[in-house]
């Protein structure tokens, strides 16, 4: 750990680097010193809306935001380091991924920004998933330009440019129509062999859309698409003001390119290598997973994405993870508050969590479903949370809270079921992150059970895409000739990292399996307590 004085100076002579991530709730920013660690940090809340049945930001909020979480950085530099921020060795941008951010010749914005949450694409992302034989996701790019087209809106005809919102904050701050190759994964797909969008597939959508007789073709509407540590631009002096309008900020700053938080999650968890991959597991939960090739066929449960470095990434995403286990841990500290006890949430979901380590592997033959809201892997538009026993089940708060554990995963094992078995995925490590991960060794365990490979957890894995993305940028100045990111990360970021690594208990394995087996025939009784009213 370097010295107060140590980081002070390093701030002062612009040695820091600045990574910035727009998240669905906060907007945060990391510096980090030399060492690559952060030494501060800054935020701003925000909220998407609904208006008009869409999901979005104000353009207005998106720079508010920005300069807020900018202005916070400032501050708490100024009151921990006495120094008052004017540049930095490198700067990154991040955003959540995908979403829909149209503009006109004049570059104005044509209709209110579409974000990743909007699920208004199904019609377009059907037809090209047929076309291209890939699959496209309703909040892909693509799918909201080709739906757009399908709507016969009016805008289509004056698109001259499209992107993500890292792209657009990018594009305002250096003046370059840029994106990073995980984040331009998520607008249209990728050909991993030549780390740009796929020209056949370019090709076939001019070709779906030729009879509109539109200005413009594909390739004309996207971003450049970069690799990590390429040139990616300078901040400008609009640029600097934009962010900073007090003046201090200089231009000139280097910038990588902009990321989405998929990228940058992978990033800050060293998951970028081939055979790695991590699983994020709050709310929601997804894996990715790093490719040797890729796969055989499409399939609706997997997306395709890839790495910062352009390596191809499977992505299995699910709404429902840790919401229903939270209600029951909830549920038991009503009950010991009824009693007059005052119990540490943290201590009970640690009691809690590791009783379950005591329960059967297979769950005594308890099933529950966690689903608050509907699940696309398992066919379902609606959730019904549920806990479901036979009268020979063996029914005890051990197998009972080991069957949360289960189900919170249960989706994501139905995803990495077809990666690991029907399309044989070799992985080495997956590291796990997020509120699952917090008490040690529970979810750690379970996880590994679940996906039959080892899972690593890491001190630093909670700090975010904001890290990641200011790794990257730090990644753009730092690198050595010939460095590629993975090594990168391996040699000058992780290589004195704290965390602890964990097997797969044989028993595990084979009693999630059979426990998949319950989940699988259940599902038919989630339909029907989703299809009655209650």
């Amino acid at each position: 750990m370097r010295s107060r004085d140590e980081i002070r100076k390093t701030i002062e002579e612009k040695k820091a680097v600045l990574g910035i991530e727009l998240g669905s709730t906060r907007i945060k920013a990391v510096l980090i010193d030399e060492d690559k660690s952060p030494v501060a940090s800054g935020s701003y809340d925000w909220e998407n809306k609904y208006v008009n049945h869409i999901w979005t930001y104000d353009m207005e909020e998106i720079w508010t935001g920005l300069r807020g979480c900018y202005a916070d950085l400032a501050q708490n530099v100024l009151a921990d380091y006495d120094i008052k921020l004017t540049g930095f060795a490198a700067i990154g941008i991040s955003a959540m991924m995908h979403g829909y951010l149209a503009f006109d010749e004049q570059d104005e914005l044509l209709v209110p920004f579409r974000t990743w949450r909007n699920t208004i694409t199904g019609e377009a992302s059907e037809k090209l998933s047929e076309l291209f034989h890939y699959h496209i996701p309703q909040r892909w790019s693509i799918a909201h330009l080709y739906q757009a087209v399908l709507n016969g809106e009016d805008h289509v005809d004056k698109v001259r440019y499209f992107t993500t919102l890292s792209g657009y904050i990018h594009w305002k701050l250096t003046g370059r129509k840029v994106l990073g190759s995980g984040d331009a994964a998520g607008m249209f797909p990728m050909n991993i062999e030549t780390k740009d969008f796929d020209a056949r597939m370019l090709d076939q959508f001019d070709g779906l859309v030729a009879d509109k007789g539109f200005p413009w073709k594909i390739r004309d509407l996207l971003p450049k698409v970069l690799l990590a540590g390429e040139d990616a631009g300078c901040l400008t002096e609009e640029g600097a003001k934009l962010l900073d309008p007090t003046g201090a900020l200089e231009a000139g700053i280097p910038m990588c390119p902009p990321e989405g938080d998929a990228g940058t999650g992978m990033t800050a968890t060293n998951s970028v290598a081939v055979r790695t991959g991590n699983v994020s597991a709050g709310t929601s939960v997804f894996a990715m997973a790093v490719l040797e090739k890729d796969l055989t066929k499409p399939y609706e449960e997997i997306d395709l994405v890839t790495t910062p470095a352009g390596d191809l990434v499977a992505m299995v995403h699910c709404n429902n993870c840790t919401s229903d286990l939270n209600a029951w841990v909830g549920l038991f500290k009503e009950f010991t508050s009824t009693f007059g006890m005052d119990i540490d949430m943290n201590q009970l979901f640690g009691t809690l969590y590791n009783k379950a380590l005591e329960g059967d592997p297979d769950c005594g033959g308890l099933l529950a479903y966690n689903y608050f809201s509907g699940e696309h892997i398992t066919g379902f538009d609606e959730g019904r949370p549920l806990f479901v026993r036979s009268p020979e089940s063996r029914f005890n708060l051990a197998n009972f809270m080991r069957v949360h554990l289960y189900t919170s995963l249960g989706a994501l094992k139905t995803g990495m079921d077809i990666l690991l078995k029907k399309e044989n995925v070799r992985l080495d490590r997956m590291m796990g992150h997020g509120g699952l991960f917090k008490t040690k060794g529970v979810g750690q365990r379970i996880l590994a059970g679940a996906i039959n490979t080892p899972v690593y957890v890491m001190e630093t894995a909670g700090e975010g895409g904001a890290w990641g993305i200011a790794l990257l940028a730090d990644y753009l100045v730092h690198r050595e000739d010939g460095e590629n990111l993975t090594d990168y990360l391996n040699n000058k970021v992780f290589h004195n990292a704290k965390g602890s690594g964990m097997d797969p208990v044989p028993e595990d394995v084979e009693g999630y399996e059979k426990f998949m087996e319950r989940y699988t025939r259940g599902l038919a009784i989630e339909r029907a307590a989703v299809d009655v009213e209650i």
